[in-house]
């Protein structure tokens, strides 16, 4: 995820994505890996209560069809 350091047409894509979900760009990319794969099981590191929290709320977000096309 490139310690949030995206630019570009991803950026944008993965922004406007969170805004729609009102989530965290860590959040939509989390969401993303899980939604691309049954058996694939990303382990995001922190040191923060809160990021941990966030990064869990992620495996329940449902993204469209629509938020997957934009994000490739």
């Amino acid at each position: 995820m490139a310690n949030g350091a995206l630019t570009g047409g991803t950026a944008a894509a993965l922004d406007e994505v969170a805004d729609r979900h009102g989530a965290s760009r860590g959040q939509i990319a989390l969401a993303w890996l899980l939604h691309r794969s049954p058996v694939l099981r990303p382990t995001p590191g922190t040191g923060s209560l809160a990021h941990l929290e966030e990064n869990l709320a992620a495996a329940a977000m449902r993204l469209s069809d629509e938020d997957m096309s934009s994000l490739r």
